[in-house]
């Protein structure tokens, strides 16, 4: 599954980086990015929760 950005909603709160830190990763630019190119299916429910947890929907999934 790909994780999808929109970099101009991200407002860097780090929630989805508290959901899964090794997926996610907020920048001194405040700038979410994802640190795997392909995430594992066994990682979805994390995933989910990161998308989910996104007040700004800056988050998404390709399947």
């Amino acid at each position: 599954m790909k994780i999808c950005v929109d970099t101009n909603k991200c407002l860097g709160n780090g929630l989805c980086e508290a959901a899964a830190e090794d997926i996610f990763e907020v920048g001194k630019d405040a700038v979410v990015r994802v640190l795997v190119d392909a995430a594992s299916e066994d990682r979805r429910a994390d995933i989910e929760q990161a998308v989910e947890d996104c007040p700004v929907g800056a988050l998404s999934i390709q399947d």
